[in-house]
């Protein structure tokens, strides 16, 4: 098995992918719109990916969060409000904003568990500051350590709850990035205190299974490399600081932010200490290279890999479905509600 979750460039498999898949053993897949078209066409891809392998745990990946990054969309999923609907709830009343964070996560995983897709990139971690970059902006869950985590828990135990594992992200936290990491590189300037603030969360959530470094350069840990790629960061930081001993993938490696060839960035990353390097694009020819880079997964990172899919099945409800969803909705409006009495907009940024 190759330490790699690759994309697919289509909404069925190509015999070349089919060819370059079975060879290679990549540890998982990562779906996006290009992948999606209904519920029979996703399921059928989905079942297609355990058949070439013959594991029903095989991981397939999507980034559903909700708002403006979900991948399946109305008319035929429902649609999902994004992290800081749940932020401008909490202002008003926590326990409820906790409980709309979870009833929406489980209808999330719902949703995705129809179609055979077992692993969400959600929660968001990251802590929003005055600075933080729009490509973060109403993701965050909130500007207070303390908040950001009660709404990420809600959220990894309504994933579970539907069948389906979370993934925290970005480690060690991306809310000082001030550019977008799919054009640009950050460079964070913050101290080792301040940057308490942005780990709190991961700890307070360590025992995820599952985790997505952020390409954000922190200069007083290493002002050298991206998280991604930083030995120091992913040791020291992530692992050893922050207490996080899940299975740990790096963000697209496509992203404009890093340099040199997606192979190279590819063994880079793993060489640093990430578990997994994340392809996202489904281009073959760079698929093949990043097989080729690769070395085999390490024992540790296999071993990460099979407790976190280690999932109880979970059947689909369409009832259980239509009622989360319903009291999802009713929660929500509380906030609609006080922003109608005070004239203004609630916490969220």
């Amino acid at each position: 098995m190759k330490p790699v979750i690759f994309g697919l460039s289509g909404l069925t498999l190509t015999d070349d992918e089919k060819r370059l898949f079975r060879d290679v053993e990549p540890a998982g897949y990562i779906l996006f719109k290009r992948n999606i078209e209904d519920r029979a066409q996703v399921r059928a891809l989905t079942d297609s990916l355990r058949t070439l392998h013959g594991r029903d745990t095989v991981p397939i990946l999507i980034d559903q969060e909700g708002g403006r990054v979900a991948r399946m969309r109305p008319p035929v999923w429902p649609d999902f409000p994004a992290g800081g609907a749940f932020d401008a709830l909490y202002d008003i009343a926590p326990i409820t904003a906790i409980e709309a964070a979870r009833c929406n996560a489980e209808a999330i995983a719902l949703s995705l568990n129809e179609v055979g897709i077992n692993v969400d990139c959600l929660p968001v971690l990251d802590v929003r500051v005055p600075d933080t970059h729009s490509a973060i902006g109403d993701r965050a869950l909130g500007s207070d350590p303390m908040r950001v985590a009660a709404l990420g828990r809600a959220i990894l135990d309504g994933l579970a709850l539907g069948g389906v594992v979370g993934v925290v992200k970005h480690m060690p936290g991306q809310g000082r990035a001030t550019v977008d990491t799919h054009h640009d590189l950050p460079h964070v300037t913050a101290s080792a205190v301040e940057l308490e603030q942005d780990l709190a969360p991961f700890r307070a959530l360590n025992t995820a299974a599952m985790g997505m470094t952020g390409h954000v350069v922190y200069d007083v840990w290493d002002n050298a490399h991206t998280a991604t790629m930083s030995r120091f960061v992913i040791d020291d930081i992530i692992r050893q600081q922050v207490g996080f001993d899940g299975l740990l993938m790096s963000d697209d490696l496509d992203m404009n932010a890093l340099q040199g060839d997606v192979a190279s960035r590819a063994l880079a990353c793993v060489q640093a200490g990430c578990d997994l390097a994340l392809n996202c694009w489904g281009r073959f020819d760079e698929m093949v290279a990043i097989a080729n880079n690769l070395p085999e997964i390490t024992p540790a990172a296999r071993a990460r890999l099979d407790r976190a899919m280690a999932l109880a099945p979970v059947p689909f409800n369409a009832d259980r479905l239509a009622h989360l969803l319903d009291k999802r909705d009713q929660l929500l409006a509380l906030a609609d509600t006080q922003a109608k009495l005070t004239g203004g907009a609630t916490g969220a940024a």
